[in-house]
């Protein structure tokens, strides 16, 4: 049985997949458990070779996945393409940290004793990714996990499912031995069925998932019954903080790349602007000229620096926690004609303040707040009166102080003059809060899908009390 996902612009059908149902989840998950021992086998160095091949793959199908990210999300062609560099980039960055899951011999108090910690693989690692950065958080769901030495299954979105099958095809190509890499897709209606049904599955050891933070309570929830541990990279709404003394042109260059990159649907988008008031005005006045130039259109044309949103619903959505601030009193500063299907122009909203739902929900759509803030304190209080903590900026001209600041934000990330929308493979990401917990990345990763042992040997006889 297949299921269809449509295109959000046209409504043509975008791509068809099969549509797995709970009953499939056994047979999946027990071919990854049969897979699992050769793989965790392999030396560091064969591993690395496997997945130094799977970059390539990757790669080699860029004109796929730029159609597929077209069809299924309505993405932009720079958007798909930046995705499957960062994607190869993470590939990369696995193959390398093959050699240094490394352990440690640690001093004994026991005469002749030789204790060590050492990192095994865990077995099977289900990896559930979203569809906003589909060939990112899918490649980052199952990269260093293989690295580690483990089997893999990898959820596909359900408005994407091409995009994520070519992610486990360019994969397969490479070599992986057969059940080590997996994909399970499904329609809408079942994903609580087969989710569930993973989560479940004796053979999965560990969970990670990249998405809202309402679905993570439910699959930390599901999983803390069977006490497996998850990695939770969830909601955002990440605040970007301008100081007095702030190069202005520089910030807002960064908060318009942070607010509408992929039209706002990142997990690191600028959502609220913290503007003290002494450039209030000044800010607005270039910020609006900025964001008055980023046309929005359909990404097939690839005309347009912005695309659709993926569905109508986000529409909807960004358009009543744009009401709801003007009712409470704040200003339209920049925004437009919503009324064409998904393709919605970039929103401006200033003079938002806390009793707003823009100041605390998330929009993930191409709409941003401005707040005023007193000062620097008062700042940093706006900037942390949020449940959620991923990402952050701040822009000052003075470093240390920057530094200082960006201690006090409440966030597991945070960027002195850069824009809140900033990854790379090697550093560790995740957030506080609302936004999860855990971290994706560089070495950080490692202990995320690895098993830390203490073993010991003898090299002395014994003397015991009894």
């Amino acid at each position: 049985m297949q299921f269809e996902r449509r295109n959000p612009l046209d409504g043509t059908v975008a791509s068809s997949a099969q549509a797995m149902q709970a009953a499939d989840i056994p047979a999946i998950t027990a071919k990854a458990a049969a897979a699992f021992p050769s793989w965790a086998a392999l030396g560091p160095n064969a591993r690395r070779a496997v997945l130094m091949k799977a970059a390539s793959a990757l790669e080699a199908r860029a004109d796929a996945f730029v159609e597929a990210m077209m069809g299924e999300i309505g993405a932009t062609k720079g958007w798909a393409l930046f995705n499957l560099g960062l994607a190869a980039s993470m590939v990369r960055e696995a193959a390398a940290l093959t050699t240094q899951i490394a352990g440690e011999v640690i001093p004994s108090d026991k005469p002749g004793c030789l204790a060590m910690a050492l990192r095994e693989p865990v077995g099977t690692i289900l990896g559930i990714a979203p569809w906003n950065a589909p060939i990112i958080l899918g490649v980052r769901a199952i990269a260093v996990p293989l690295a580690c030495g483990n089997a893999v299954i990898l959820k596909a979105s359900e408005q994407c499912p091409r995009t994520h099958a070519l992610i486990i095809e360019a994969f397969a190509e490479a070599g992986f031995p057969e059940g080590v890499v997996q994909v399970v897709t499904n329609a809408p209606a079942d994903a609580g069925a087969v989710v569930g049904a993973l989560i479940d599955a004796p053979q999965v050891k560990r969970i990670n998932f990249t998405g809202s933070t309402a679905v993570g309570k439910i699959i930390a929830t599901r999983a803390a019954g069977h006490l497996k541990p998850c990695l939770l990279e969830l909601g955002g709404k990440a605040p970007l903080i301008v100081l007095e003394d702030a190069d202005l042109d520089e910030a807002v260059k960064a908060a318009a790349f942070g607010a509408f990159m992929n039209q706002g649907q990142i997990c690191m988008s600028t959502e609220r602007i913290i503007v003290v008031e002494a450039v209030a005005a000044e800010f607005a006045q270039r910020f609006k000229a900025k964001v008055e130039t980023l046309a929005v259109g359909d990404p097939r044309e690839g005309k347009t620096p912005l695309g659709a949103v993926v569905d109508a619903k986000t529409v909807a959505h960004c358009q009543s926690l744009v009401q709801d601030a003007l009712d409470h009193g704040a200003t339209l500063l920049a925004g437009g004609d919503t009324t064409h299907n998904v393709l919605m122009p970039a929103h401006v909203v200033d003079g938002v303040t806390q009793d707003m739902k823009l100041f605390r929900d998330e929009s993930f759509g191409p709409v941003v707040g401005v707040i005023h803030a007193r000062d620097e304190a008062h700042a940093i209080e706006l900037a942390n009166d949020s449940e959620y903590g991923l990402s952050a900026a701040v822009f000052t001209r003075d470093t240390a102080r920057g530094l200082r600041v960006a201690r006090q934000i409440h966030s597991g990330i945070c960027h002195v003059n850069g824009p809140t929308v900033h990854d790379e493979a090697q550093m560790p990401f995740g957030g506080v809060g609302a936004s999860g917990y855990g971290r994706f990345g560089g070495k950080a990763g490692i202990d995320s899908f690895t098993e830390l042992r203490w073993i010991t040997m003898e090299t002395q006889p014994g003397h015991f009390p009894i």
